[in-house]
């Protein structure tokens, strides 16, 4: 009894043992499978203990390309950028280099390496590369597809075309690679230029009254056409609209910790340049939050003439916002920065650049600073750059006929994009 019991025990024991073996080996194939399978579909990733359970594998982040001459670099380029950044991960930037962009629109206003401060200060830009060509060549796009890991190009619904009348961006979207966004309404840089080659037309003209009027325009956003140099073409003045989604876009939509150091600067900020970018730069190194007052349009003519600013206080805020510097703006600063203002807002330190259009204001009997400068809070930084916005006016007014060439032509084919245009969704 006791052996057949001894002996009936030991076969079950082998049975189980076989069993036992048998699921075993079905578990690890299972396992190696799922895992074989894992790798291969980019799922899961073995992580320290069991093989295929682990952390899910971080998926390779969507990259995406979008380039641009960015000459007088405007809110309407920002909005692009953005745009283009919520298509991908990561966003990189091409600059069209100064050879580039003379053979293809005319001369740039502002040289590549003022351009490249520009776009690298751009909140939702990853990645600049310089001296982008202005057409997409096939060698160019292999380059961004092998080198720089792109999965897609990104350009605006308007038409690049090159002189020859081709589109900048057939091979991407033959190579199914191309992707489109919604292009800024009421800015473009030909706009811009011309606004400032009609400033120098009224100067020159001496009549006050125009002198008031054209400031209106720029304050208050008017969309009417002005007609200059008796050529016939129309000059845009503002047609930016802006709206609140707008400035909640380009806001950070953070405020300062509690215990923040709040560094304060202000000025006019007209036509954002790399001179602008550079001081907020360093603004912002001294503190942890970087606020900046932006003046009203009424401020910025009392204090810089009739013609100023060139753009008016809603666009020249959406600059400033976008720069990745900034943490916050005051829509409309006074021009005095009182005890009452740096209570409410906590401000630790105010800054301004030694560089700046209204050098003379230490003299002043209304020192914009002088409460500050009081409580031994104000700090004058050392410029980077000298520019200033009538660096950027000089510019023009040096090139003049050259700059009206290149409006007149680029002026054509934006009447025309704009009499053809239809709704695009996006924003």
């Amino acid at each position: 009894m006791v052996s057949d019991c001894s002996g009936g025990g030991s076969g079950v024991m082998e049975n189980l043992a076989s069993s036992r073996f048998v699921a075993a080996c079905v578990f690890a194939g299972l396992v190696v499978g799922a895992s074989v399978l894992a790798l291969h579909l980019g799922g899961y990733a073995p992580s320290g203990g069991m093989p295929g359970f682990g952390k899910r594998k971080k998926r390779r982040p969507i990259r995406v390309y979008m380039d641009g001459c960015f000459d007088m670099m405007h809110y309407g380029h920002c909005n692009a950028l953005r745009q283009a950044r919520a298509l991908g991960d990561e966003l990189v930037v091409g600059v069209v280099s100064d050879d580039e962009i003379t053979a293809n629109k005319g001369p740039p206003v502002t040289p590549l390496h003022e351009r490249m401060i520009m776009v690298g200060a751009v909140k939702w830009v990853d990645e600049v590369i310089s001296d982008a060509p202005y057409a997409i060549t096939e060698e160019f796009m292999r380059k961004l597809f092998d080198e720089y890991d792109i999965d897609y190009i990104i350009h605006g619904d308007d038409p690049c075309l090159l002189p020859d009348g081709t589109d900048a961006y057939a091979l991407a979207k033959k190579a199914g690679r191309y992707k489109q966004i919604k292009r800024t309404e009421g800015v473009s840089s030909t706009d811009i230029v011309g606004r400032m080659l009609l400033c120098v037309r009224e100067r020159s003209s001496g009549d006050s009254h125009n002198h008031s009027s054209l400031q209106r325009q720029f304050s208050h956003g008017h969309s009417q056409k002005v007609e200059v140099g008796g050529s016939g073409s129309g000059t845009r003045v503002s047609n930016f609209l802006p709206t609140s989604r707008r400035i909640v876009q380009f806001s950070n939509g953070k405020g300062p910790g509690p215990d923040a150091r709040i560094v304060y600067i202000d000025g006019a900020f007209d036509l954002f340049h790399a001179g602008h970018v550079e001081i907020l730069r360093l603004a912002r190194a001294l503190g942890d939050f970087l606020l900046v007052g932006i003046h009203t349009d009424q401020t910025v003519s009392a204090t810089r003439g009739a013609h100023r600013p060139i753009m008016n206080l809603h666009e020249r805020s959406l600059s400033v916002l976008a720069c990745r510097y900034v943490d916050e703006v005051i829509i409309g600063a006074p021009w005095e920065v009182s005890k009452d203002m740096i209570t409410t807002f906590d401000i630790s330190l105010v800054v301004h650049g030694t560089i700046a259009e209204n050098k003379d204001f230490l003299k002043e009997e209304s020192n914009p600073y002088a409460v500050p400068m009081a409580m031994g809070i104000y700090q004058q930084l050392e410029s980077p750059l000298d520019i200033t916005t009538s660096t950027i006016i000089k510019r023009i007014v040096s090139n003049h006929e050259a700059y009206q060439k290149r409006n007149e032509k680029k002026e054509a084919s934006e009447r025309k994009y704009y009499e053809e245009k239809k709704f695009v969704s996006g924003d």
